[in-house]
C-alpha cells in the first residue's frame, strides 16, 4: 500500500494542477464577458485600394464603417432603447422593435455599414453610460462619392468588403492587395467623370423622352481603345445596393446581346467592299425587297423600307436599303464573309474589363440557312453587345484598323509601381478571361475604311437618315438603324419592340471619338433617325466643347489631342486647420482614412461651414467639424 502512495499523491497533484488551469481559462472568460458588452474593441483593417476615373477622381474608396447590433439580455426596456436609437440610426423606433422581436435570437443585428459620423454618436452614448446592450462593431467599408455614376462599371462590395461585381470583382485580388500583405492596389479606370456626366445626363433625357424600358450609350476614343463614359439606364446607387434592382445593376454595354439593325451595314458593306467582291461602282435594283430562289426552289425574300432603284454603297447606307445589302452580300462566299465578322470581334468577348461579357452569337457558316448571310447583312440573326459594335467601329475609324476597347487603363500598387493590366497578352481580341485585352491589328483597307467613312457622312445630308445627328461647322460619319426585337414567347419578330440606334465618328477625317447609342424598346415613335439621331447630335455638340475638338470653319488653337483637368485634391494640412469652404464632398472624404486627424463631415454638397476656423493650430484632441450644404 506505502508502494503506491507515492504515485497516488502524483496523480491527485497533476488533477489539481489541470483543476487550477480549468478554473483560471473560465474565471478569464467570465470576465471578458462581464465586460460591457457595448465597448468597441480597435481593430486593424486591410487597405482596400481605391478605383479612381483617369483624371484621379475617385469613384470607389475605403472608409470606416460599423454594424450596429443588440444583445437583448441586457435590454431592460426595448420600447425606450429604440427610441434612443431611431434618430441616430435615422430609423422609425417601430422597425426597431419589430427586428428585436423577431429575431430568432439573442444578439441582433439593428444597422450594418453605419457611416462614420452614425458610429461617433452611438459611441458617444455608450460612453455616457446610454445605450445599454448596444455594440458598435468596427468594420471597413466601401462608399462611391459619385453615387450612380458609372456604377455597374464600378460594381460594388459585399458585406466583408469582397467584390461582387464590376472592376470591384474583376480585380478584386489587386484591390484587396492578395499578393502584397493586405495593402491593396489603386485601379485606374479609362472613364472620364465629366464625360460620363454629360452621357448620363443625356440618357436620361432620352429615357424619359422616348418612355424607353433601357439606354445605352458609349464614347470612346478609337485611337487608344479609352471607353471615356459608358451609360447604362436604369442604373442603382452601390452605396445602396440592398435598393437596387437585377435590371438596374446589369452592365447592358458588355453583357447584354442583341441584334443590332441596321447599323450592323456599316460593317458588312465595308467587308464586302474590302474582300473585292463589290467596288464603289457596284450597283443593285430595289423594288422594295430583296428576293432570291435558291438551288432548291426555296424562296427568300426579305423586306426593304421603300423602293430606292439603283443604288451603290453609297446610296445603301444613305438610305439604309436592306435590299442593296442583301443583294451585295450575294457576292462574296459564307466561309469569307464569316471570317470578316469574326475579324471585327463578332462572336468573341472584347476582354474590355467586365468578368460577365457576351460573346454574343454568330453561327457558324456552315450551320447557315439560305437567308442566313443576306439577314446577317442587314444586322439580323447576329446577336452583339455594344462593346462589339464600338469595337468594330474602331477600324472604320483608324483607316482599317481595330482597337479593342478597355475601362482599365493602369494599376498602381502600394509601393508606387504602376502596371498596365493588358501587358503580355499576345492573343486577339476576344479574350475569355476577365481584363485580357485583345491586340490592336488592321482588318481594312486604309481606302476601305476611308470610302465607308465618306458614304457615312452623306448620312448626315438632307436626304440621309441621320440628317437629325448633324452638327453645325464640324462632319460627323454616322449611321442610324432600327431593330426589331424576339418576342420570348412567340419566338417571333415582335411588332412592337424595337432598338433605336445610332453611330457617329468625329470628325470624320480623321475620328479621335466614336458615339454609339441605343434606345431600347422606346414607346410610340421607334425609328433611330428620328429618336436616336437627335442625341448622338446633343452628345457630340457637348463632348466637342469639352475636349476640345476643333470645328471646321471656327479654327481653335492648336493643342495637345488629350484634355488633362486638374484632379480635385484636398487640402494641405501642415499644423495648421485649412480652409475647407467650398470644396465638394468627394473631395475631403480621402481626409477620413487618415489617422493623423479627426474630421466630421455633416450633409453632403459642398462645405459652407467650418470649425474650428482656418488657420488654429492642431493638437492631438482637435476634431475639424465640416458642415455642407
Amino acid at each position: 500500500m506505502n508502494a503506491h502512495k507515492p504515485r497516488f499523491i502524483f496523480l491527485v497533484s497533476v488533477f489539481a494542477l489541470l483543476g487550477l488551469g480549468l478554473l483560471f481559462h473560465y474565471g478569464r472568460l467570465m470576465l471578458k464577458s462581464a465586460l460591457p458588452r457595448s465597448q468597441t474593441r480597435s481593430r486593424s483593417f486591410a487597405e482596400r485600394g481605391a478605383i479612381l476615373d483617369r483624371n484621379g477622381r475617385f469613384l470607389a474608396l475605403q472608409t470606416r464603417l460599423a454594424n450596429i447590433s443588440v444583445w437583448r439580455p441586457e435590454i431592460s426596456d426595448i420600447g425606450a432603447l429604440a427610441s434612443e436609437l431611431a434618430p441616430i440610426l435615422e430609423m422609425p423606433a417601430a422597425d426597431i422593435i419589430e427586428r428585436i422581436n423577431s429575431a430568432p435570437s439573442d444578439f441582433v443585428y439593428i444597422k450594418k455599414q453605419v457611416d462614420e459620423s452614425t458610429n461617433k454618436l452611438i459611441n458617444a452614448a455608450l460612453g455616457e453610460g446610454k445605450l445599454r446592450g448596444v455594440s458598435a462593431e468596427p468594420i471597413v467599408g466601401r462608399i462611391y462619392p459619385e453615387k450612380n455614376l458609372a456604377s455597374q462599371i464600378i460594381g460594388f462590395v459585399g458585406d466583408g468588403n469582397d467584390g461582387l461585381a464590376g472592376i470591384e470583382f474583376a480585380f478584386d485580388d489587386e484591390l484587396a492587395g492578395v499578393k502584397n500583405n493586405g495593402k491593396g492596389s489603386q485601379v485606374v479606370l479609362t472613364i472620364d467623370t465629366n464625360v460620363q456626366h454629360i452621357l448620363e445626363r443625356i440618357a436620361s433625357q432620352t429615357m424619359n423622352e422616348t418612355r424607353a424600358e433601357a439606354v445605352v450609350l458609349l464614347a470612346m476614343d478609337p485611337r487608344s481603345g479609352d471607353i471615356l463614359g459608358s451609360a447604362s439606364l436604369p442604373g442603382f446607387d452601390p452605396n445602396d445596393i440592398r435598393s437596387s434592382s437585377e435590371a438596374g445593376r446589369m452592365d447592358r454595354p458588355a453583357i447584354w446581346a442583341y441584334e443590332p439593325g441596321s447599323v450592323f451595314k456599316v460593317f458588312s458593306l465595308a467587308a464586302l467592299l474590302d474582300s473585292g467582291a463589290i467596288s464603289g461602282n457596284s450597283t443593285f435594283v430595289c423594288n422594295g425587297y430583296y428576293e432570291r430562289v435558291t438551288s432548291r426552289g426555296e424562296r427568300v425574300r426579305i423586306n426593304c423600307l421603300g423602293a430606292h432603284g439603283r443604288v451603290g454603297i453609297r446610296e445603301i447606307i444613305i438610305h439604309s436599303c436592306n435590299a442593296g445589302a442583301a443583294y451585295a452580300s450575294d457576292q462574296l462566299g459564307n466561309g469569307a464573309f464569316y471570317e470578316f465578322m469574326r475579324d471585327y470581334g463578332f462572336g468573341s468577348r472584347t476582354g474590355a474589363g467586365n468578368p460577365g461579357e457576351t460573346a454574343g452569337f454568330l453561327r457558324q457558316a456552315e450551320r447557315w440557312s439560305d437567308r442566313s448571310k443576306p439577314t446577317i447583312a442587314m444586322g439580323q440573326e447576329i446577336a452583339v453587345s455594344a462593346m462589339q459594335m464600338i469595337q468594330a467601329a474602331s477600324a472604320v475609324a483608324n483607316d482599317g484598323i481595330l482597337v479593342p476597347p478597355r475601362v482599365v487603363s493602369r494599376i498602381i500598387s502600394a509601393d508606387g509601381k504602376t502596371v498596365t493590366p493588358w501587358e503580355g497578352s499576345q492573343d486577339g481580341a476576344g479574350q475569355d478571361g476577365a481584363g485580357q485585352h485583345g491586340r490592336r491589328r488592321r482588318i481594312l483597307k486604309v481606302e476601305t475604311a476611308r470610302a465607308m467613312r465618306s458614304y457615312m457622312v452623306d448620312v448626315t445630308s438632307s436626304i440621309g437618315t441621320g440628317w437629325r445627328a448633324a452638327v453645325e461647322d464640324l462632319s460627323l460619319a454616322v449611321k442610324t438603324g432600327t431593330a426589331q426585337i424576339i418576342d420570348p414567347e412567340t419566338r417571333a419578330y415582335s411588332d412592337t419592340d424595337f432598338i433605336a440606334s445610332c453611330i457617329a465618328l468625329l470628325p470624320a477625317e480623321s475620328p479621335s471619338l466614336i458615339l454609339y447609342l441605343a434606345i431600347i424598346k422606346p414607346q410610340g415613335e421607334t425609328l433611330g433617325g428620328r429618336i436616336a439621331a437627335p442625341a448622338i447630335r446633343e452628345a457630340a455638340e457637348s463632348l466637342i466643347n469639352y475636349l476640345g475638338i476643333p470645328r471646321g470653319r471656327n479654327p481653335q488653337l492648336s493643342h495637345s489631342p488629350s484634355v488633362t483637368v486638374p484632379a480635385d485634391r484636398p487640402p494641405a494640412i501642415n499644423g495648421y486647420v485649412p480652409d475647407f469652404s467650398g470644396l465638394a464632398k468627394r473631395t475631403i472624404l480621402p481626409l477620413l482614412l487618415r489617422d493623423d486627424i479627426r474630421i466630421e463631415i455633416r450633409g453632403d454638397g459642398w462645405v459652407r461651414r467650418q470649425s474650428p476656423p482656418p488657420g488654429t493650430p492642431i493638437t492631438d484632441g482637435t476634431v475639424i467639424i465640416l458642415e455642407l450644404e
